[in-house]
């Protein structure tokens, strides 16, 4: 049943023809069968078969097909061709027109049903009926198929014109969540490059720094000079590190702002940051688990700003009887990071990627930091109600 609905979707001509040819048929069968038709009536053959031909392309071209139904509506008044089952296309051309036709040809359908039946009872009078009162009867009743059939037709041609448009103003909606949410992605990646350049810049001057003072004591203090020449080796490897993490989110014609560089911020003053958390009325439970050590500078702002904007949400969207508790564990080879609270939790479209309609900005913030630094973050509702975040930071930059 579905492949023969598919079918009759994909070939409407073909079935109209096919109803075309049976609606042919149907009119020569009366005619044969109507004695009453004489020679006189040898007229009938082509508006027969021009209403046939109304029904068959009545989809293709239904404006063309309207006027060839009103121009067999007039021959057979002027020849007397009496009506016959071939009028049947002036019914269907009616409600083709009024669904899918040109406002002029469905009003002038409209116009031509309500005609239609008084002049064929002006032009074919019924001598069985005794009074005018019954003859408008009759006349009424043959123009309410009529219609009824432009009514639906128009009622079809809105409900397609609404649904059209619903279809259009989602597209429209859709190219603007994904323009919203690479606008964003695009900020991010801005904001977290000028962030690694400052981190860089710092090492370079560290590196200038160590440099000269290795020339100024080189034949006076070997064994200093020694010294500042590992300090400069490996804050460039590091420097090196982070340059390709730049490279890797670093956008071609990002402009330049003037504005005073400042350290950034690293794990130690995450505690700092919990603490003014914790002024503002959220109760924060910290731990560090692990044996502390120096970090990348990358890894270590990393962790700070995820900490920093899983608290910011915990506030936003945790109530105000929520709790949060934040964990730091050092493991071998990378650093992880728990933020949970036990509030009402975020909507879904907050966590998946890409936010939703300019919401989840910062979600996709952590994701780039995250990724820009090789770890995973997994963020989601957390079992007994509210959220957690999750994040392994790897103290080696990825591949």
């Amino acid at each position: 049943m579905q492949r023969l609905y598919d079918f009759i979707r994909r070939h409407p001509t073909g079935v109209d023809t096919f109803w075309a040819v049976v609606l042919l048929g149907l009119s020569g069968v009366s005619v044969v069968a109507d004695p009453s038709r004489g020679p006189e009536q040898l007229p009938a053959v082509p508006i027969v078969l021009g209403l046939c031909l109304v029904v068959a392309l009545r989809r293709r071209a239904p404006e063309k097909m309207l006027l060839l139904a009103v121009a067999a509506g007039v021959a057979q008044l002027v020849t007397g061709v009496r009506p016959s089952v071939a009028n049947f296309a002036m019914l269907v051309i009616t409600f083709t027109v009024a669904t899918v036709g040109e406002r002029w040809a469905s009003r002038l359908a409209l116009v031509c049903s309500l005609c239609a039946a008084g002049l064929s009872q002006l032009r074919w009078p019924d001598e069985t009926h005794g009074s005018w009162v019954q003859e408008v009867f009759v006349v009424v009743v043959m123009t309410v198929p009529f219609v009824l059939a432009w009514v639906l037709g128009d009622s079809m041609r809105t409900r397609r014109a609404y649904f059209d448009q619903l279809e259009e103003r989602a597209a429209r909606l859709e190219r603007e969540r994904e323009a919203q949410s690479k606008v964003a992605v695009a900020a991010e990646r801005a904001r977290i490059a000028r962030e690694l350049h400052d981190v860089v810049a710092h090492n370079v001057s560290v590196m200038v720094v160590q440099a000269d003072g290795a020339a100024y004591v080189m034949d006076a203090a070997p064994d200093q000079a020694r010294q500042a020449l590992e300090t400069i080796s490996s804050t460039g490897r590091q420097a090196l590190a982070e340059m390709r993490r730049l490279l890797g989110v670093l956008r071609t014609g990002d402009a330049r702002e003037s504005r005073e560089y400042v350290p950034q911020p690293d794990v130690e003053q995450i505690e700092d940051l919990i603490e003014q958390v914790r002024r503002t009325g959220l109760a924060v439970d910290f731990k560090i688990e692990g044996t502390a050590r120096p970090l990348p500078s990358g890894v270590e702002l990393t962790a700070y700003r995820i900490v920093q904007e899983a608290l910011t949400n915990t506030r936003k969207h945790g109530g105000p009887d929520a709790g949060a508790s934040v964990r730091l564990v050092y493991f071998d080879d990378g650093l992880g990071l728990l933020v949970e609270d036990d509030g009402r939790g975020a909507a879904h479209e907050l966590y998946e990627d890409g936010g939703a309609d300019g919401a989840g900005h910062g979600m996709i913030g952590m994701r780039e930091r995250v990724g820009m630094v090789g770890g995973t973050l997994d963020a989601g509702p957390r079992p007994g109600g509210g959220f957690r975040i999750s994040a392994l930071l790897p103290l080696k930059p990825a591949d």
